[in-house]
């Protein structure tokens, strides 16, 4: 009874290890790939539970949604022969699900290193290699990852359809510390030159805005100058010509003229004094006149009574 004991221990013990090696998850996200003696199975399963023959059949999960491969600490060679190390270079890829079975069996499971990795380091030391230093840390700095992304991209679509690259970040390479201070040095008199450069184009407009507002300053003395000469010289004109036209003859013409413009006229004795002229000719006719009409009034009368009589 005892060793029916142990051999049923020992049964249950086997059977409970195969169930529980038998026995697998998938997470969301990825696909599992089987191996069976060492041979990829072309089978696959997606996320949940599943079974498999225990003990001679093994299993591996492949991520198929966005994920981030660090390649650290890669060596890069310049044209002048300075050696830069770039510290982290991230690459942001995913895998297609149908094209997981073909990629894990040209490339296995961790595809990622001959893909990406080893990629990266090649087209990092042939861009370095045909670029001096002051390309490869300042001038076509912010060219290097979209480069590295479409080298990548290029060379996958050939030999592993299906794994798409979606950005690449680089971030900037150690340089040698007494290169590192030169540059530091370079910037700042850089810096300091477009500050003097800035300062030169402000004092340069300032003295361009005095010198336009001077001249509209001069041309408006210059217009309103013109004006007042124009109008003097009008003034002096007008008065000249008024000293020309209006001599003696002609204001007594004038004055001819408004008195005959008169409609009505008062007589008395006193009254023609207003028309006498400097020679005293004037109202000597007028007083002529004058008595002329008193004796017609005078006689106007005594007729009348004749005539009643």
């Amino acid at each position: 009874m005892a060793q029916l004991g142990a051999v049923v221990a020992v049964a249950a013990s086997f059977f409970c290890a195969s169930l529980f090696s038998a026995v697998h998850k998938i997470e969301e996200g990825h696909i599992g790939v089987y191996y069976r003696g060492g041979a990829l199975l072309t089978s696959t399963s997606g996320p949940g539970f599943h079974l498999m023959l225990p003990f001679i059949t093994s299993y591996k999960s492949v991520q198929t949604t966005l994920q981030t491969d660090e390649v650290k600490n890669v060596p890069c060679g310049t044209s002048g022969g300075v050696m830069i190390y770039f510290d982290r270079i991230e690459v942001v890829n995913f895998l297609v699900p149908n094209a997981v079975y073909d990629i894990v069996k040209n490339y296995t499971a961790d595809y990622d290193k001959a893909l990406i990795f080893n990629k990266i380091h090649h087209e990092l030391n042939q861009f370095c290699s045909v670029h001096t230093l002051q390309e490869v840390y300042i001038e076509l700095f912010d060219q290097i990852d979209e480069n590295l992304k479409l080298a990548l991209q290029q060379d996958l679509t050939s030999m592993a359809p299906g794994l798409v690259i979606q950005a690449v970040r680089v971030t900037k390479p150690n340089i040698p510390e007494t290169i590192r201070r030169n540059y530091e040095l370079m910037e700042s008199e850089k810096t300091k030159l477009l500050i003097a450069a800035q300062k030169q184009k402000v004092v340069e407009k300032e003295a361009e805005t005095e010198r336009k507002k001077a001249l509209i300053d001069a041309a408006f003395l210059a217009r309103e100058k013109a004006k007042a000469d124009a109008e003097c010289y009008t003034a002096m004109k007008m008065a000249e010509a008024n000293k020309l036209k209006l001599t003696p003859e002609y204001l007594q013409l004038m004055k001819y003229k408004a008195i005959a413009s008169n409609s009505k006229i008062y007589f008395g004795k006193d009254i023609p004094n207003m028309f006498m002229d400097s020679a005293g000719n004037l109202g000597k006719q007028f007083d002529g006149l004058a008595d002329k009409l008193s004796f017609g009034l005078e006689d106007a009368p005594l007729e009348a009574d004749t005539e009643e009589n």
